[in-house]
């Protein structure tokens, strides 16, 4: 009986890292992802983030970029952004920056449905994979 126990517990965990990191595997690292949005007006820069498997994170907002972290583990990912540099940038797009950085901080889980990665916290962000 204990047997039988002891070697559904260990089938049980098994399963959990399996599926951990299938979730993982399927994250797409080294990939640039794009905000599923269109360009403001006079600009043709839309948001990018690239995550590398050892959590560094290239990231380019509106107006700003720069390099964060993106721990990624099953379908959790945390971001933390680093030093941001700023281009010549307009006020609204300042402020889409600063909200767009807010709602990343906020990220708690990525999932992936087609080719959109999709970012949930307080918003959901979704991000399509870069056809270049």
């Amino acid at each position: 009986m204990k047997y039988r126990l002891c070697r559904a517990a260990i089938a049980a965990a098994l399963t959990a890292l399996a599926l951990t990191a299938f979730a993982q595997a399927q994250f797409p690292f080294e990939r640039e992802i794009v905000l599923d949005v269109q360009p403001l007006p006079g600009s043709k820069r839309v948001p990018m983030l690239e995550i590398f498997a050892d959590g560094r994170a290239q990231i380019d907002l509106w107006c700003r970029s720069g390099e964060g972290r993106a721990e990624v583990e099953g379908e959790t990912i945390k971001f933390t952004l680093g030093p941001m540099q700023e281009e010549r940038c307009t006020p609204e797009r300042s402020e889409r920056d600063d909200q767009l950085a807010a709602a990343l901080a906020e990220v708690m889980r990525w999932r992936l449905e087609d080719d959109v990665v999709v970012l949930t916290g307080s918003a959901e962000l979704r991000f399509r994979l870069s056809t270049h």
